[in-house]
């Protein structure tokens, strides 16, 4: 099955072609990667790669509460914990570089400023995990985004650039951006929500993708292309990203743009069955057909799929040839040893959700290997904790 053979990764030997998917576990309440973030990582780090939780490269780009970032000397530090446990542990693991643009609240920006954007519309609908009115944390609708000056993109492309260098620092063997999830740089590539009139703006195409692609020309410049990957969520509706019609011509494009630059991957996260709260998003028609045009056009690198895999789902398009590593986010919170279940043909642990998001060890370190009694183990946390 070569959903479970070797594959060479840009120079890494990957023992097998499982990527944990990035998971927001909102676990650092300092917003420092700690010896429990480092426990969570090693715990998982039979995946052929890991790519980290979404980490933020300043306080302007976070949009969310204790979320673990990477632009200070203690984040570096911190981080550092968990690189070293991976790899210890025989694994790889990629940082994902984080800024959320207008999904953000005043309560958490520098200052109390309004978050930044490509545009100057709010996202209707979104929340952000800040501060309420009574200084308690909470999701909170997303604030009135400003936007950016065309001096200011620049120096966003230098906030990313620096946050790569420190994600080597701390001992990440490369960096994804985070280019889905309704985020900023989807912010300039949708032009439903891009209403920019420089050159920037949303048309024509190559205005559009110019934020992205200088980004990544910066970032492979500093830390090299072959450590440089990306994540998109093509047709993604997540936090009011309208659909529009040349969504397929604009990422197609984007694949031919990288596919020039060699970087590492293209990882395409597909919403379709995504969980929001209450609501399921429906199913996709379109992804299946971009998938198969995109690997045409990038050619040089790794194409990673996650969103609702299945082990038969991921090792069939993996045989077929249309994708190379199958990422999976959800079965490695219960299932620490997914790689070892799919290779016995053990059953799947269930996670629960009701621990998805902050709390202590309980629902994040806490998940026995198969067999294994939680209770019965030394080393189990009480489930108080």
């Amino acid at each position: 099955m070569k959903l479970l053979q070797s594959y060479n990764f840009g120079g890494l030997r990957l023992r097998n072609r499982v990527v944990m998917a990035p998971l927001t576990r909102s676990r650092a309440p300092d917003d420092i990667a700690d010896e429990m973030t480092a426990i969570y990582y090693a715990q998982r780090a039979t995946a052929g790669l890991i790519i980290s939780e979404g980490t933020p490269i300043s306080r302007e780009g976070q949009g969310y509460l204790f979320n673990p970032g990477i632009y200070t000397p203690a984040q570096i530090a911190g981080w550092r914990k968990s690189t070293d446990a991976v790899h210890q542990a025989g694994g790889w693991i990629f940082a994902q570089l984080w800024h959320v643009g207008r999904v953000s609240h005043t309560s958490i920006q520098p200052n109390g400023a309004a978050p930044v954007s490509a545009s100057s519309k709010v996202a209707n609908g979104a929340l952000a995990f800040g501060y309420d009115e009574t200084g308690t944390p909470a999701f909170v609708p997303t604030s009135v985004p400003r936007q950016l000056s065309t001096a200011e993109v620049a120096g966003l492309t230098g906030d990313f650039v620096a946050a790569a260098a420190n994600a080597i620092e701390a001992g990440f063997d490369g960096v994804e951006l985070h280019g889905a999830g309704g985020y900023i740089f989807e912010q300039f590539l949708n032009p439903a929500v891009n209403d920019r009139s420089d050159k920037y703006s949303a048309a024509p195409m190559e205005n559009r993708l110019r934020f992205l692609l200088e980004t990544v020309d910066a970032v492979a410049a500093r830390i090299g292309a072959h450590r440089v990957g990306i994540r998109f969520s093509p047709f993604g509706n997540l936090f009011d990203m309208p659909a529009y019609s040349d969504a397929e011509q604009t990422y197609l494009e984007l694949g031919r743009e990288l596919a020039e630059r060699k970087i590492a991957y293209i990882h395409l996260m597909d919403q379709s069955g995504f969980k929001l709260g209450d609501s399921v998003l429906p199913a996709n028609t379109h992804f299946p057909r971009l998938l198969e045009k995109l690997r045409n056009a990038f050619h040089t690198g790794a194409i990673i799929v996650a969103g609702g895999l299945t082990q038969e789902r991921a090792s069939k398009l993996i045989s077929d040839g249309t994708i190379d590593l199958a990422a999976f986010g959800e079965p490695f919170i219960a299932n620490p040893d997914l790689v070892a279940r799919f290779e016995n043909g053990w059953p799947l642990a269930p996670a629960d959700r009701a621990t998805f998001y902050g709390g202590g060890a309980a629902g994040y370190i806490d998940y026995p290997a198969y067999g294994v009694d939680k209770k019965a183990r030394p080393d189990a946390p009480d489930e108080t904790d």
